[in-house]
């Protein structure tokens, strides 16, 4: 594969994974196009990466903090419940980036999710005030997330939004907690990596690059939308790409 396909991919995979649109789904309908077969969920892992490290310096504050508080209890508390949906489910949810037909209805219920948020968007609760419960069900929804096409953030972001959560803290713990889940996927898959020549690393580290920096402007648009309480039009993009999808 080229290097211009992995540094398409990376704007792609730095864009949706932030935007409640869904990465993976994204991912595996362009990979689908593109016609890539080699090395995709190892390749989605390295793009991860990359968003990683935009969460990592988007909220570097927030996280220096986070080690004095209870919230980070919860964090873990949240990466222990998406460790289990993931394990439990191992072998559907790879079965699931078989084919890009199969994003359509997960995109349909994110489509759905994010819409019902427009009377959601007044909650109080900021992360002194977060509880045990918002962390178990932020875990148990983002191991769902793994499936393509059920974006991690619009669920994640959504369910402390039910819950009654303020949406910029929801906004900073959804993405507090990704980061485990995140290092999570790593740890399990490490071995591969060693095992990929240098020519299959080189262009990795484009993708990585290219997601990295469109995450972090992906971030900024993202926070920009929860601040104008309009979360909810990203899932009028969900549903016309569900429909896309299931037709195409």
């Amino acid at each position: 594969m080229s290097i211009i396909k992995y540094v398409l991919l990376g704007v792609i995979q730095g864009l949706t994974e932030f935007l409640p649109v869904s990465s993976s789904a994204h991912l595996v309908i362009f990979q689908e196009i593109l016609k890539i077969q080699e090395n995709q969920i190892l390749f989605d892992i390295t793009l991860h990466l990359g968003t990683l490290l935009a969460i990592v310096v988007f909220l570097f504050k927030e996280l220096k903090q986070l080690v004095k508080t209870k919230v980070l209890l919860y964090v873990f508390l949240s990466a222990v419940a998406t460790a289990v949906i993931v394990i439990l489910g191992k072998d559907f949810f790879e079965n699931m980036f078989s084919s890009a037909k199969n994003c359509s209805l997960p995109l349909l219920i994110t489509g759905l999710v994010l819409l019902a948020t427009k009377k959601f968007m007044h909650g109080e609760r900021r992360l002194p005030n977060l509880k045990i419960t918002d962390g178990l069900w932020l875990g148990v929804v983002q191991g769902f997330a793994v499936i393509p096409g059920l974006s991690r953030s619009g669920v994640t972001i959504s369910t402390l939004l039910f819950r009654g959560v303020e949406r910029e803290t929801a906004f900073k713990f959804s993405f507090l907690a990704s980061i485990l889940a995140i290092l999570g996927a790593l740890f399990f898959k490490i071995s591969d990596f060693s095992q990929l020549s240098f020519l299959e690393f080189r262009p990795m580290i484009f993708g990585f690059s290219a997601s990295f920096f469109s995450g972090l402007l992906a971030l900024k648009i993202l926070l920009i939308f929860l601040r104008q309480a309009r979360l909810y039009l990203f899932g009028y993009y969900c549903l016309v790409l569900a429909l896309v999808v299931w037709i195409f």
